[in-house]
């Protein structure tokens, strides 16, 4: 199997090898999407409908006097979040293509981690898509296939076509076969698309999750699996170098449960690995608090331009 995300300078292993991963939030992290949550509101003449976007309910949702979700049903409330919908599994694919509009036509830059994904792209780095939405594991990977056919130029796509084929050179030199397509749905193949919340997920883990577990908690079993199959990969390919892994999010709630999740558990399990935190709540930083968990670690992902 094609292993993805070893960092080279000249193609080969020696001084500065080493496997660089990357778990990324997908909502006002990479993207502003444009789902929106549907609330009411209480006012002076009684409750009405108040919609709002992922980055308002951020900072409302402990509101629990003046905001409500529609019908009091939560489930109603997310509904644009799950595959079931009035727009069935496109809503996730049609909400990223809407977002990517304005970034498209140079309107916009995105999110704080926008550049950071890009750059994993790029160069070919292991990724997962770790996301409190309840879509399915297709229905992200769309999104993320999108996100590549349309946001990266001809250069970055050809660029991310020869990290992955000097990957392949070196691991798989059997196998000279695949056209540049092949190699890049392959790469794709084996990153990680979670939406913590969606029946898949639940299925994935082998456990229904409580209706007391926070998002924040469900994000934590994504980030095991993917460390878990991160570390795999490396020692598939019998190397003995670093392995660093890094994750991005802009809720602080969930940065910080998984600041302590990866300090107190994971951090212990896996020595070897070096963890980072990239704290992207304050918009204000231009790619977020870096914030080290465990070692030294630097992934080189921290340009500002696409």
């Amino acid at each position: 199997m094609m292993q993805a995300g070893a960092g080279f300078d000249d193609g080969s292993p020696g001084d500065g090898f080493s496997f660089e991963y990357y778990m990324f939030d997908w909502d006002d992290n990479i993207l502003h999407m444009p789902t929106r949550i549907y609330l009411e509101k209480k006012t002076d003449d009684g409750w009405i409908d108040h919609p709002v976007s992922t980055a308002v309910f951020a900072g409302i949702r402990q509101d629990t006097l003046n905001y409500r979700p529609i019908n009091e049903d939560w489930d109603d409330a997310f509904i644009e979040f799950y595959d079931h919908g009035q727009r069935g599994d496109r809503a996730f694919v049609e909400d990223t293509i809407t977002a990517l509009g304005p970034i498209i036509d140079g309107m916009e830059k995105g999110g704080p981690s926008i550049t950071r994904f890009c750059q994993a792209l790029m160069e070919g780095r292991l990724f997962a898509i770790i996301t409190a939405r309840a879509h399915s594991v297709q229905s992200i990977r769309e999104g993320v296939e999108y996100f590549i056919a349309e946001v990266l130029t001809e250069s970055q796509r050809e660029r991310m076509v020869e990290s992955l084929r000097s990957f392949k050179d070196l691991f798989e030199q059997a196998h000279q076969h695949l056209s540049d397509e092949e190699l890049v749905a392959r790469y794709l193949d084996l990153n990680k698309y979670h939406g913590v919340t969606s029946p898949e997920f639940e299925r994935l883990m082998g456990r229904k999750l409580d209706g007391a577990e926070s998002p924040a908690i469900a994000k934590k079993l994504a980030i095991r699996d993917f460390v878990e199959h991160a570390v795999q990969q490396v020692k598939d390919l019998g190397f003995d170098v670093p392995i660093s892994i890094g994750f991005s999010d802009d809720d602080q709630h969930n940065i910080k449960t998984v600041e302590d999740f990866l300090a107190r558990e994971l951090g212990r399990e896996f020595p070897d690995v070096r963890f980072v935190i990239y704290d992207t709540s304050d918009r204000t930083i231009p790619g977020g608090k870096k914030i080290v968990v465990r070692g030294q670690l630097d992934l080189g992902l921290d340009g500002e331009g696409i």
